[in-house]
This record gives C-alpha cells, structure tokens and sequence, in this order.
C-alpha cells in the first residue's frame, strides 16, 4: 500500500508494508542514516525525529502513521550554513562522547525549546528521555541552557523590533 508523507520538505510516496517502522524506511529507503537504531523499543531515543513538529520514537512508529504527515530528521532540523541553536551549544558544550545517541538527542531537545522556549531544569528532565550511555547529560542540560542563551540574544526586544535592530 502507498503511503504519502513528506520527509525533510521533499514529498515521498513509498510502496512498502504499512507497519514497517518509519526508521527503516528513513534509513532503508531513503538513505537518511544520521537518525539512529538503538533498541527498537522507544526506550532510548537514538531514533528521534519530528513528526508534524513533535518528536517521535521512529524505531516503533509505524510507516502507516505517517501518511500525509512532514518528517524532519537531523539531516535537515537547519541548513548546513546556519545550524540550529541547539547544533551550535552541543559543538560549543562538547557534549558528545561516543556520539552514537547525539542525533535523536538534538532532535528531542530542539522540539522541547520549540514548546518550552526557556524550560527549566525540571521541564528538562520531565521532558527529556533519551538515554546516552556516555553519561553526557551535566553537558546536555548545559547544552540546553546555552542554546536558550542563544536564541535570546538574536530575538528582536520589543524596543528594537520595529527598527531591525537585535538585542
């Protein structure tokens, strides 16, 4: 059975079985390998991506829950010229060390800043279930904070909005 979904802005129309997991189809299929195999249970969260802006565990997603749907894997979460905030504090943190989980973890913790603009140490940790086990998570939350960090220094203040000006 065809199913349609639109994978980092580029539609798709795959002929495969409706209840193959969506991360083989990203990883099989379409030759989208920076979104990771972990454990195949939605427990650790290598295989996070967005689905209609929310992240998902891809690992037991099945494909036909995607039908007519937007997918962004790690691949295109910002263009390579200008990564996301999140991108840059992980280089800037340091935060990887084995850096098998890094991509799922990215992927989780830029839909939280989506939702959560500035979430506190507790949102993080409700929030944030993806398993490294590295032990990163003092960079992770770190990371996070200077992603927030970030972003706040490039939106417009209320002063300055109407004259192009940034804070």
């Amino acid at each position: 059975m065809p199913i349609s979904l639109t994978v980092n802005g580029t539609p798709h129309t795959l002929d495969l079985e409706p209840e193959m997991p969506l991360l083989w189809a990203l990883r099989e299929q379409l030759g989208l390998t920076g979104t990771k195999y972990g454990c195949g249970i939605a427990a650790c969260g290598a295989c996070t991506v967005h689905l209609d802006g929310r992240a998902v565990r891809s690992c037991t997603l099945p494909l036909s829950a995607t039908e007519g749907k937007s997918v962004v894997t790690i691949e295109a979460l910002a263009p390579a010229d200008s990564p996301h905030a999140v991108q840059v504090a992980w280089v800037a943190r340091q935060v990887p060390q084995c850096g098998y989980c890094q991509s799922g973890m990215i992927m989780a913790v830029a839909a939280l800043l989506a939702d959560t603009p500035a979430p506190t140490d507790d949102e993080i940790d409700a929030r944030l279930t993806n398993i490294c086990r590295c032990g990163t998570y003092p960079r992770v939350r770190a990371a996070i904070h200077e992603a927030v960090a970030m972003r706040a220094a490039t939106v417009p203040t209320d002063a300055a909005a109407g004259t192009g000006e940034r804070s």
